[in-house]
């Protein structure tokens, strides 16, 4: 089943690379930004601190990914457990996050300049 399933995607790609049209338009290889005419280059540089605070929002952001099941799931725990192991596993958890958070407001890369 597995091979069919590869096969069939293969055969599905290489037939519309050999039958499909290739009109090349020179609007249709620009770029695209909502339909406005894009102002500056592509190749423009960004500031670094936008990349680093997206990447601190999607660390934080993981946070609630964990916490959420861990919360809904902790009458289920205790029960099974009981309460030091649960407890102490997210105390950890939030102990990791809290040194980062902490790292990150020492070294500045919260506070934009």
């Amino acid at each position: 089943m597995l091979g069919f399933a590869v096969a069939a995607a293969v055969g599905i790609v290489f037939l519309s690379h050999i039958i499909g049209r290739r009109k090349v338009n020179p609007v249709k290889q620009d770029f695209y930004e909502c339909g406005v005419p894009p102002l500056v280059s592509h190749r423009m540089r960004f500031n670094i601190r936008f990349f680093v605070i997206a990447l601190l929002f999607i660390i934080f952001d993981f946070e609630t990914l964990v916490l959420l099941p861990w919360a809904i799931s902790y009458k289920g725990l205790l029960a099974d457990y009981g309460w030091a192991l649960p407890l102490v596993s997210i105390l950890v958890f939030l102990g990791v996050l809290v040194v980062g958070f902490v790292y990150e407001l020492a070294k500045g890369a919260i506070r934009w300049e």
